[in-house]
């Protein structure tokens, strides 16, 4: 898997037994005894390393900044700049909205290699919590898809959130953020979740003390931003750059969009043709290449069985037509953050589908009354039909840029777990 970054931690290096022994040159009449003494001793200074005085802890780790952009990114005019064929091709309403050859919409882009690999730090460092228990990445996990596998996300204190974690792959493309599409930007996005008392518990005042506390940090951001004091817009910005990075365009779909038919098998392609039907219409909401049209829908699925919780995009609107309304997710790497809904009210992908087929409205109770969008109807798919949506789904898996996870973070504290890779596309294949 090609690296998006360039090595961050550059601890002691000593050289490898072989090595050692090859600068040691024996001479031919020396006995075998004093050959085995001295292989034993080479031995054990292989084995035992670079020595540290009792009661000395090891040197700690030192933390540079890269200067190479992340994979599929090139260096222009100091700021990294997406490289990618979808580029090349045209975007209805600059909005990626069409079929296989459409445009992406503009993408965050322009960050310099330092900014992209600070905000990499932040994200995945507990620091940036009121108790240094959470990070960025506690629910968003690479090995989930940069979701979390939950269908309530967790935050500080064990609490339990009131909807899922979206997945953040490709999030720098998206102009209609969270689950009710009141944010617009990552910058103001990230402010949500830092400063709530139930994800990550820290203020304003509280997170630029314990920043700017530590000398590592002080010296990352002087190497990002030029200054030597921290400030809150630099943290946004650089979290917002490493978000802005996670790429996913390198699909077998992609190589099939861009015209190597070869690279979906024939239930993938039928699935594709279900899924672009006027039967089923999934892409009329979930349209390529991004695989969402970033609108708000309502969709009628309950929170629970017989109920509706969470009003969606009225709480923040005021308007009662948006009551039940959440942003469509892109289904770029689906299969790796089920289960699905704002509130993981369905297991599978086939479970999904089932709901969409299943009759307009017919989740909804009798005493709610939403306006549910126009494209939910009664397509009476077939269980085949669905199976064959499914499996086409599991074409858009790409993490082949995946980032580097860090193995220590400038706090110190223990860094954020991410649980095992599944297995699939960890490759690429040139499609970008």
């Amino acid at each position: 898997m090609s690296s998006l970054l360039s090595l961050h931690c550059r601890p002691a290096e000593r050289p490898s037994f072989s090595i050692v022994a090859r600068m040691v040159r024996v001479p031919i009449n020396q006995t075998k005894a004093a050959v085995h003494r001295l292989l034993a001793v080479l031995l054990v200074a292989g084995l035992i390393g670079p020595s540290v005085v009792k009661g000395e802890s090891p040197a700690a780790p030192e933390f540079l900044l890269t200067d190479t952009c992340p994979a599929s990114f090139e260096l222009h005019d100091g700021g990294c700049v997406l490289r990618s064929r979808y580029k090349a091709y045209r975007s209805l309403r600059d909005a990626g909205v069409g079929g296989l050859k459409t445009g992406v919409p503009p993408l965050r882009e322009g960050f310099t290699p330092q900014q992209i690999d600070l905000g990499r730090y932040l994200f995945f460092d507990p620091v940036l919590s009121a108790d240094g228990s959470v990070s960025c990445a506690s629910c968003h996990d690479p090995a989930q898809g940069f979701a979390d596998g939950r269908a309530q996300a967790i935050g500080i204190d064990g609490h339990t959130l009131p909807r899922s974690a979206p997945s953040l792959w490709n999030i720098g493309f998206f102009s209609t953020l969270l689950w009710d599409g009141s944010k617009n930007s990552l910058e103001e996005q990230m402010q949500g979740p830092l400063y709530s008392p139930l994800e990550m518990g820290n203020n304003p005042a509280q997170l630029l003390e314990t920043l700017n506390g530590n000398d590592t940090y002080r010296a990352l951001f002087e190497q990002a931003f030029g200054t030597d004091t921290i400030a809150l817009d630099q943290v946004y910005t650089a979290v917002a750059a490493f978000e802005g990075s996670l790429i996913s365009l390198n699909s077998r779909y992609d190589l099939y969009a861009h015209g190597y038919h070869a690279a979906l098998s024939e239930e993938e392609i039928a699935g594709l043709n279900v899924f672009r039907s006027f039967v089923a219409r999934c892409a009329e909401c979930h349209t390529p290449p991004l695989f969402s049209n970033q609108q708000l829908a309502v969709v009628g699925v309950a929170d629970s069985p017989g109920e509706i919780m969470d009003p969606g995009a009225e709480a923040i609107t005021g308007d009662a037509s948006q009551r039940g309304a959440f942003r469509v997710p892109s289904l770029r790497n689906i299969t790796r953050t089920a289960p699905y809904m704002h509130r993981g009210q369905k297991s599978t992908l086939e479970d999904a589908a089932r709901f969409y087929t299943g009759g307009r409205g017919h989740e909804v109770p009798e005493d709610e009354s939403l306006m549910i969008h126009w494209h939910i109807w009664e397509p009476q798919l077939t269980d085949r039909e669905i199976q064959l949506l499914a499996t086409f789904m599991g074409a858009l898996t790409d993490e082949a840029f995946m980032p580097q996870i860090p193995t220590a973070v400038p706090s110190g504290l223990p860094v954020t777990p991410a649980r095992q890779f599944a297995s699939g596309n960890d490759f690429g294949f040139g499609a970008q």
